[in-house]
């Protein structure tokens, strides 16, 4: 990645695209209970979602909350270091997020278009919105965003194998570091041969392998078979409050990011969860970690899965 990527002026000032959803909400929730101050502007297409959430998150900065928080619109992305998309098409009963596609990009082309609109925008697109590789491939091909300035989160593969083998191991999921990599969704690769806990490496048991990952691929099924109309809220907006913190001020703890790669792992031009390093501006790096035969052919089935899907997108 470049070592001369621009600070953001505006990297505490955050515009959240959806922002009267659930997963929007919960991060303006939790940027606005971490210390330092973020400026939160909530934007949705339902203005009395957004105005709503912004009423009650008011009484959150009167309980000595950092930052602030108001109702914004699409003009505000200009004058946002970090611009997260959270905004989705409504969640249906579904075997895959692809489903998804054709409707939430049409979101992203809107994001996107707003922010052609400002020359020399220096800020940062995290785009959570699902599917989340194919939109960050889709939107460094479609606009003139450098890859490194456009990111999309996926931790929450990684944490729900390690709540997975944290049970497994009978140990507490937050001691566990285990990471997957690849698409977001059934492509996903597990690192099983780099797990930690307590930051000591340990050998994982067939057995335990078998239903870690059993747990975590049938994960997403469990939870759209509930038609309960909602996603991951807790979970995500913890996770990109976090990621938001990690852009705006630099964190040395390695991340699981969609970037756009460029030879990377001997992959080019798609997107794919893959470690990194973040900070203002951006990716700073992209680590790549030595990988088992079967973790780099797995690797290479998302990678296609991924290119497929944008070229479809490309073909339209």
């Amino acid at each position: 990645m470049p070592d001369d990527l621009r600070e953001p002026y505006t990297s505490t000032q955050v515009a959240i695209v959806g922002g009267g959803g659930g997963v929007g909400a919960s991060t303006a929730f939790n940027l606005l209970l971490r210390d330092e101050p973020y400026d939160v502007a909530l934007i949705d297409r339902r203005p009395e979602m957004a105005v709503s959430h912004e009423m009650d998150l008011q009484q959150v900065v009167a309980q000595g909350a950092s930052g602030s928080v108001r109702v914004g619109g699409l003009e505000d992305l200009a004058g946002a270091g970090i611009v997260v998309v959270t905004a989705a098409a409504p969640l249906t009963l579904n075997t895959s997020r692809m489903v998804y596609l054709d409707d939430n990009v049409r979101i992203l082309r809107e994001v996107t278009g707003a922010l052609a609109a400002a020359p020399d925008w220096p800020g940062v697109l995290l785009v959570v919105t699902n599917p989340v590789d194919v939109l960050v491939t889709w939107a460094v091909g479609h606009t003139e965003i450098p890859r490194e300035r456009v990111a999309g989160y996926t931790l929450n593969d990684s944490l729900r194998l390690r709540t997975a083998l944290g049970e497994e191991l009978g140990v507490a999921g937050h001691r566990v570091d285990a990471w997957m990599i690849g698409e977001h969704g059934d492509a996903a690769v597990a690192l099983l041969e780099r797990v930690r806990v307590d930051g000591v490496p340990i050998s994982v048991g067939a057995s335990q392998r078998a239903a870690a990952l059993d747990w975590v691929r049938d994960w997403y099924a469990r939870h759209v078979a509930l038609d309960s109309g909602r996603s991951s809220t807790w979970t995500s907006g913890r996770g990109v409050a976090r990621m938001v913190a990690a852009l705006a001020h630099g964190d040395d703890e390695p991340w699981p990011a969609s970037v756009v790669l460029e030879g990377e792992y001997g992959i080019d031009g798609v997107a794919l969860s893959v470690p990194v390093t973040l900070g203002p501006g951006g990716v700073r790096a992209i680590h790549e970690w030595v990988l088992t035969a079967g973790e780099d052919a797995g690797l290479r089935r998302a990678a296609a899965l991924v290119g497929a899907a944008a070229g479809e997108l490309s073909a339209a």
